[in-house]
């Protein structure tokens, strides 16, 4: 896993990522998704580059179910970005890294270019 990516350990520690970072970015997914595997190293790469403000943190959907259904995840790969504790962005599935991009990049500038 890229070194930029902590890994939950629980329920109770997602949400103290998420209240006590000013952004977070948590990436949801399990081993058993070869899509996702493929698809979180082009994210971390993306957020470090453009967005290096923002945490990203993984959460496994299989060790940690209660995590994805507190949060309203029923696919994997699921990234939710979140920005003083509120939820702004939800990509499930077929995810588009440049996507990603284009939505992040308005509510980053307001909150941390400002």
């Amino acid at each position: 896993m890229p070194e930029n990516i902590k890994t939950i350990e629980n329920f109770d520690h997602l949400n103290d990522t998420i209240q006590n970072e000013d952004g977070v970015v948590v990436y949801f997914s399990h081993e058993a998704c070869n899509v996702c595997k493929v698809l979180k190293p082009k994210v971390a790469e993306m957020l470090e580059e453009k967005f290096p403000k923002l945490k990203m943190v993984y959460s496994d959907t299989v060790k940690i179910p209660e995590a994805a259904g507190q949060n309203r995840v029923f696919a994997v790969p699921t990234i939710l970005v979140f920005l003083d504790g509120r939820e702004y962005i939800r990509a499930s599935r077929n995810i588009s890294v440049d996507d990603l991009q284009i939505q992040i990049e308005r509510p980053y500038n307001m909150m941390f270019e400002n």
